[in-house]
């Protein structure tokens, strides 16, 4: 039975839903950076603004963390919108329950910059950090919604150059077909993603190149020889069917991975940290990280 909290939540989702499909993206993205520099962060949590080889990024550092570990976070919001005060504020929390450093990539956005420049600036920033001095092993990647599908596309993309990848990946409600997502979305119902907004997000990014390329939807490519993968995906949500074919593509290959459905939960529901169930989840996913970092000896 849904509790007080959700019943109040699922209302909000109601009103943001319909704003995703209509509201004009500069608009959007403007209010979306003012309420981001505002976010509220755990204690002991400090941010700084990074250039990572002109990709503009954000740590997030928790007090004494170690300096040869970190978690790069990719951010969700369709491939349109940019990194908003909720995101900011999960992955310092995130962080926290990590207890290891977190790099948010600020990535270029839809549709001014269609595929591949998501994927590029994430690439950018992920070769940043080796370059920095960390190691592959030493490097987990998270990512919500379009986040998740950057982590996936990365990884492949990296697996595919021959570079060194991350010890782990960890998916919150990840999209993993483009290709199928407008018919989708004329069909389905979901608590979050309003239909128009799936075909607005789907046309923006994607803008006329194959959406069966792997690297726009993964579901297509090729799986082996990927990190050991977590996905996390709600029971209420549209995209529940592209986390559980992930999980079996990724099974099917010889990945190891984990998937959990969460009864009655929407799509990246983490984001309202004051559900248990966001508490859960990113409680799980932050010992998952953790469990393969610490697989890897320090140098």
């Amino acid at each position: 039975m849904a509790t007080e909290t959700e019943e109040r939540l699922r209302a909000r989702l109601r009103f943001a839903r319909v704003i995703s499909a209509y509201l004009p993206l500069g608009l959007a993205n403007w209010l979306i950076r003012q309420g981001a520099r505002r976010a509220a962060l755990p204690p002991g949590i400090r941010r700084e603004e990074v250039s990572a080889d002109a990709v503009r990024c954000e740590w997030l550092i928790p007090a004494g963390a170690p300096e040869d570990q970190v978690l790069l976070y990719l951010h969700g919001g369709g491939f349109v919108f940019g990194l908003s005060a909720q995101h900011v504020a999960m992955v310092a929390e995130l962080a926290r329950l990590l207890g290891r450093r977190a790099l948010l990539v600020d990535y270029r956005l839809a549709p001014r910059h269609p595929w591949p420049a998501a994927l590029e600036d994430c690439l950018a920033a992920y070769r940043w950090l080796l370059r920095q001095g960390f190691d592959a092993k030493r490097i987990v990647v998270a990512g919500d919604s379009a986040g998740g599908n950057l982590a996936l596309t990365l990884a492949m993309a990296l697996r595919d150059a021959g570079e060194p990848m991350p010890a782990a990946i960890a998916c919150l409600s990840p999209v993993g077909d483009l290709a199928g997502s407008e018919e989708r979305g004329r069909t389905e119902e979901d608590p979050v993603l309003h239909p128009r907004a799936i075909r607005r997000f789907n046309r923006s990014y994607v803008a006329g190149h194959d959406a069966r390329n792997p690297l726009i939807s993964p579901l297509y490519g090729d799986w082996h020889g990927l990190p050991p993968l977590l996905v996390h995906a709600g029971e209420d949500e549209l995209l529940r069917d592209d986390a559980e074919r992930i999980a079996e593509r990724a099974q099917h290959a010889g990945v190891a991975v984990e998937l959990e459905i969460y009864p009655r939960m929407w799509h990246v529901w983490q984001l309202s940290l004051e559900l248990p169930q966001a508490r859960d989840s990113l409680e799980k996913i932050a010992a998952f990280l953790q469990r393969h970092l610490e697989a890897t000896p320090h140098r």
